[in-house]
This record gives C-alpha cells, structure tokens and sequence, in this order.
C-alpha cells in the first residue's frame, strides 16, 4: 500500500502542531483546570501544585513508553498494535477492543458536559432559559464534530489546533492575573507538604490529591492513532505524545499555583465545584466579565476533546476493520476525503445514542459521571497493558534498540503509578481516600466487564476461524511502502 494510492488514509497531510494538539485537545486542559483538577484539593489542599508536579512525573513515565513505541511502530493501530507487538497479538486485539469502546463513549461524554454546562450557564444568567434545556446544544456538538470528522484528518486536526490554542491561552492568562493579583501572597511552599487538607498530613494529602490529578493528563497518547496520516511519523509521533504531557503538566502547574496563592493555601482544601469557590466563582468576583472567556474556554474544551476522541476511536477501528477483526465497513474511506466515513458515522450515532438515552434516562450529571467512570477505568487499564508492552517489545523484538531505564525502570513505574489511579477510577477502596461508588455509577464495573468478555468471546471465534486476522493486530502498514534499508521500525509481527 503506498502513500496515496487510494487504499489507505492520506499519507503526508499533517504535520507536528497539528498532531501534538490532537492530543492535547484530548486532554481537555481547560475542563481538567476547572473540575477535574480542583478534586484533588479535598486531599491536598493548598499544596495540590505538589501533587501537579507528582502526577506529571507520573504520567511521564507512562509517555515516555507509548512515544518509544508509536516512534518504532507507527500504527492507527496505535495501543492495540503496541500490544500486539509488545505482548500478544491477542492482546493487542483485547486492548483495541476496549480502546475503541471506551473512545467511542468519549465524545458522548463531552456532548453531556457541553449540553449541562452551556444550560445552566444560560439559565443563571437569564432565568427564564429553562435549565433543563441541555440536548440542543449536545445535538450542535455532535453535528459540529461529525462535519470535521467527514471533511478529513486536515478539516479536524487543524479545527482541533485553533479550539486548543484558545482554550490553553485562556487560562495561561488568567492564571498570570491571578498571580499578578496575589502580590505578596505568591509563596513557594505551596510546592511542600504545609499546606495539606485535614486528615491528609503531609505525603499522604500530595499522594492522594496526585492520584486525583492523574486522570487530568489520559488523552496524552491520542496523537498516536493519527501516525499514518503524519509526516514523518516515526519522529513526529514521539514529539507529540511527549510535547503534550509536558507542556500541559506545566500548565496545570502553573495555573494550579496561581489559584492556590490567589484563594488562599490554607483554605484551598474547599476550593472546587461551583459557586464561588470555584474558577468561574472567581473570575465573576473578582474580574468582571473575564468569565465568559472562561466559561467559552471550557465549552471549547469539550468540543475540542470530543473531536480528538472521534479521531481515535474512528482511526482504531479503521485500523481493526482493515484487518478484519472488526467489520470491514469501518475501513471504508472516502474516495476524495480518505476519512473513514463508515466509522464517522457510526460514532455520531453512538455519541448521540449515549449521550440522549442516558441523559434523559439519569439526568445528564449522572450520566456524565456514570460514563467518566467506564471510560477512566479502561484508558488507564490500557496504559498499564502499554507499560507492559513497551518492556516486552524491546525485550523480545528490539534488544539492539534496549535501554533498561527506558524500556524497563520506566514501565515499571508507569504501572506503578497508574495502580493507584485505576483503583480510584473504579471506586474500589484500597486506599483510605477513595471512595466506593453508588448506583448508577457503580454499573460501570459490570459494563466494562460484560463488554470485555464479549471482546473475548469474539477473540475466541477469530482464534479458531481466522487465527491470521488476529496475527495481523501487530502489523505495520507504513512498513509495506518501500523503504530504504536498514530504516528503523522495519518490524513485523510475528504469527505467534
């Protein structure tokens, strides 16, 4: 298959900045700022910046393995592929099977934060907006995303660049405001252990307000199912999943410090949701009309997020399909476009699907958290599976390319640091600040299960009827142009 015969995705038509905001739009820097961040503050309370810099630490360790992998496999494949090369083919399909389950449900996600936060926004504002009136704007959402999505991989990269450039400058200058505003308040010993929440002295308040934080930086890796599509794929892809994590990291520490000086170290710990402990309770009380562009900032952020999942999840099914293990209609491509329009369309019916039934069946908070939970639970599952691929690939396939604290000290501790985080998103009480889960946010557990044992079931019928279908998850279809000897990355999956 070579660059553009008409047979694959558009080769060559994105480049570094476009890839590196595909994955830092999936991070969605701006709602993690205001909701996702603060969380952790109940924990740490005015020394949450520390517990910032822990979790970039972190999830450095996890970055630093997919940007190794995506670099010697470029793949839409993506984590399905490094799994399958790194571990086992079966793997590799098991990991693609819950990746795209769960990165379909993202945009979802998002149109439910974009319909309550744009509704309840309106009808403070003008009370006669009726604050239930949330699924026309979930509807515009949709629609918005699934025209970028169809215009192809230009159309959406470059419309996610702008939407993240806006989000991300936002709060860079909010935050310089509020540290402006702070004057001689601005104190360094935030970044140590004095300013933790009752109960939560010392280390313990920076670790359990780290693992909080953590699931702030997953979407780093999104830049990766796009490889096929970029120039030079093989550098670019490793400067994007790692120029994501560490330039939000720096800007979720910069702005977590800024509020924490500006509201108060000692009082952080009550800092988050609404009202006006909160960025947008801030920014109403103390400057004026700077909230609108906080608020425009954050509903940026969902659309932004929701395109970025939609190029994961329609890449990655694009990139099972063509092999077989999915559906051979999600490799069908636009004959001008080369974006898969099968998989577009799919994944705006299972947006809007999800995002209608469960909101009007819960409320859409409910469902919003009912869907956070299944899609974090998965995704960090994922990493962990990454980490362990990443020691095994080089191990088993590259030992010439071996560096022991690349490809083996730091999945180690990319799992170790994910374990923690895995167990919070799971409601599963291993540590004294996490909390169990009640219904209907409990039925997570059972929808991840039910779906990978399906995913299972499905392997095993592939096992026995098509066992060179799933041998194929590994492959490397830029591999199959040309290349110049003795180019990195000429690996191919063995049957196994």
């Amino acid at each position: 298959m070579s660059g553009d015969s008409g047979s694959g995705l558009l080769r060559d038509a994105i480049g570094l900045r476009e890839v590196l905001f595909q994955s830092i739009t999936a991070m969605a820097p701006a709602a993690a700022i205001a909701a996702s961040i603060p969380a952790g503050a109940a924990f740490a309370g005015g020394s949450l910046p520390l517990s910032v810099v822990v979790a970039l630490v972190a999830c450095l360790f996890t970055a630093s393995c997919v940007a190794e992998l995506a670099r010697h496999l470029p793949a839409a494949g993506s984590v399905a592929t490094y799994s399958a090369q790194g571990l086992h083919p079966a793997v590799g399909f098991l990991v693609g099977w819950g990746y795209v389950f769960v990165e379909a449900l993202v945009p979802a996600l998002l149109l439910l934060q974009l319909g309550f936060t744009t509704a309840g926004t309106l009808h403070q504002e003008w009370s006669s907006y009726p604050a239930d009136l949330w699924w026309p704007w979930s509807l515009l959402g949709a629609a918005v995303i699934a025209l970028a999505g169809y215009f192809g991989v230009r159309a959406s990269a470059r419309f996610g660049t702008v939407l993240g450039v806006f989000e991300v400058l936002v709060f860079v200058v909010f935050a310089v405001l509020l540290i402006g505003q702070a004057g001689s308040d601005n104190t360094l010993s935030v970044f140590g252990t004095s300013h933790t929440a009752d109960g939560f002295d010392g280390i313990s308040g920076i670790f359990a307000g780290s693992v909080y934080t953590v699931l702030a930086f997953a979407g780093f890796e999104a830049a990766a199912p796009l490889a096929e599509e970029t120039k030079n794929p093989r550098r670019t892809m490793r400067r994007a999943v790692l120029g994501a994590a560490v330039s939000i990291g720096l800007v979720y520490v910069l702005t977590t410090y800024a509020m924490s000086v500006y509201f108060g170290p000692d009082r952080f710990a009550g800092f988050g949701g609404s009202g006006a402990a909160s960025w947008e309770g801030v920014a109403r009380a103390s400057f004026g009309l700077f909230w609108v562009l906080l608020f425009l900032a954050v509903v940026n952020s969902t659309v932004a997020n929701a395109n970025a999942s939609a190029n994961v999840s329609t890449r990655t099914a694009f990139a099972l399909g063509r092999i077989g293990v999915f559906p051979r209609a999600f490799a069908r491509l636009h004959p001008r476009r080369r974006s898969p329009v099968a998989g577009v369309a799919v994944q705006f019916v299972i947006a809007v699907g999800a995002a209608l039934g469960l909101g009007f069946g819960y409320d859409p908070v409910t469902a919003f958290v009912l869907l956070a939970t299944v899609i974090v639970t998965v995704i960090i599952g994922v990493y962990i599976v990454v980490n362990l691929a990443c020691a095994g690939y080089f191990l088993r396939r590259r030992r010439d390319a071996f560096n022991p604290v690349l490809h083996l000290v730091f999945p180690m501790l990319g799992i170790a640091a994910f374990v923690p985080a895995l167990l919070t998103a799971a409601g599963i009480p291993a540590f004294d600040f996490v909390s169990g889960l009640s219904a209907p946010v409990s039925y997570a557990g059972p929808v991840v299960g039910v779906w990978m044992l399906i995913g299972i079931v499905v392997l095993a019928v592939l096992l026995r009827r098509h066992p060179e279908r799933v041998a194929q998850t590994g492959r490397i279809h830029l591999d199959d142009d040309p290349a110049p000897a003795g180019q990195p990355g000429q690996e191919q999956c063995n049957d196994e």
